[in-house]
């Protein structure tokens, strides 16, 4: 089993920046991807970006591409999500999630985070 850790997520103002942190203990496994989805209020959990520890494949969706970037490595177990320029529609609770990409990249990943909240007030 693989547990995932998260920090950060807060409040911050319309175009501001805060970055979260996920770190993965347990059995962990070559291939091991890492990364994140989000939830608002009413909505479905969508994806947010995601990366392949080893080959350091990024993948983002398209509402975050060009201001979030994700990184980490094999060797730390550690994803970080750096979120530039927020806007308060990205206000939403964060889930750190971890398996292989194929099944994280479809949401049927095997490991979640507790979650953590992140509010853009306009």
């Amino acid at each position: 089993q693989v547990q995932l850790l998260e920090s950060g997520g807060g409040l911050v103002q319309d175009g501001g920046s805060l970055t979260l942190s996920c770190a993965a203990s347990g059995r962990l496994f070559s291939g091991l991807a890492m990364g994140w989805f989000r939830q608002a209020p009413g909505k479905e959990r969508d994806f947010v970006a995601a990366l392949t520890l080893t080959t350091q494949n990024q993948y983002y969706a398209d509402s975050v591409q060009g201001r979030f970037s994700i990184s980490g490595t094999s060797a730390e177990g550690i994803v970080y999500l750096q979120m530039n320029r927020l806007k308060p529609e990205d206000t939403a609770v964060y889930y750190c999630a971890a398996d292989y990409i194929a099944a994280l990249r479809q949401g049927r990943n095997r490991y979640w985070g507790q979650g953590t909240q992140v509010t853009v007030s306009s």
